[in-house]
C-alpha cells in the first residue's frame, strides 16, 4: 500500500493511505487551515505547543464527533473533558486506526533542560515503515524516518549521529520551524551530505510538500 506523507508547518504531518488519513502533531507552529478537516484520527507525541494546539484540537473535536486522539499520559491529562475520545498509548503497544497499523515507541522527551524532568513523549511507527519520533531519538529499524531537523534540545552532531544509527531507507527532515533562511540552508546542506554518505534519500520536506512511500 502506498502512503502519502504531507508536511504542514514544523512537526505536523498528514499520512494518507488512499482511504483514510491520520494527522500527527498539529501544533501551534503549524498554522495552515484545514489540517484536521475530514480526519478522524489524531496522534500527538507530547504536550509542547509546537506539537499540539489545544484550541484548534478542541474546535475540531467539537465539529467532528468521530475524531479520536491517541497520545501519551502527559497529553491526556489536559483532555479530561473529552476523555472518552482519548486513547492513552504507551511504549510497546500497537493499535489499528483507519487501516493503519501503528506501533508506539518511547516514553520520554529528549533531555532539554537540566532543571526539569523530560515530559512524556511517544513516537509513532506507521505501517511498520514511517516513524515520527516526536522530540526523542529512538533507534530502530525503519524504512522512512521523519527526523527532527533542528531543536533547542538537539545539536547538528545529534542529528548526524541519529541518522547514522538508524540508517533508514529514506529520511525526511521535519521540526524546522525555528530556523531562519540561513539555518534552513545549513540544514539542507548537512542532510545532502549525510544522504550521499549513507547512499539514501535524506532531505527536508518543505511546508505543503507531499511524498509517497511504499512500506516494506
Amino acid at each position: 500500500m502506498i502512503l502519502k506523507i504531507t508536511k504542514f508547518g514544523h512537526a505536523c504531518v498528514r499520512i494518507d493511505n488512499g482511504r483514510e488519513a491520520l494527522v500527527i502533531d498539529p501544533g501551534v507552529m503549524s498554522p495552515q487551515h484545514g489540517i484536521l478537516a475530514g480526519v478522524d484520527h489524531v496522534l500527538i507525541t507530547h504536550e509542547h505547543f509546537d506539537h499540539v494546539d489545544w484550541e484548534r484540537l478542541a474546535t475540531a473535536m467539537a465539529a467532528n464527533p468521530q475524531l479520536t486522539v491517541y497520545t501519551c499520559p502527559g497529553v491526556a491529562r489536559h483532555l479530561v473533558s473529552v476523555a472518552d475520545r482519548v486513547r492513552v498509548v504507551r511504549h510497546g503497544e500497537t493499535f489499528t486506526v483507519g487501516g493503519f497499523d501503528v506501533s508506539v515507541v518511547g516514553e520520554k522527551h529528549h533531555v532539554s533542560h537540566p532543571d526539569f524532568a523530560p515530559v512524556d513523549n511517544v513516537g509513532f511507527l506507521v505501517d511498520g515503515d514511517v516513524l515520527h519520533p516526536g522530540d526523542a531519538l529512538p533507534v530502530l529499524d525503519v524504512g522512512t524516518l521523519l527526523v527532527p531537523g533542528q531543536a533547542p534540545w538537539m545539536t547538528m552532531s545529534d542529528l548526524i549521529r541519529y541518522l547514522r544509527a538508524v540508517k533508514p531507507r529514506r529520511a525526511f527532515a521535519i521540526h524546522d520551524g525555528l530556523l531562519s533562511d540561513w539555518g534552513l540552508r545549513v540544514l539542507d546542506e548537512t542532510l545532502a551530505r549525510e544522504g550521499a554518505a549513507l547512499g539514501v534519500e535524506v532531505r527536508r520536506l518543505a511546508v505543503g510538500e507531499s511524498v509517497q512511500v511504499e512500506p516494506r
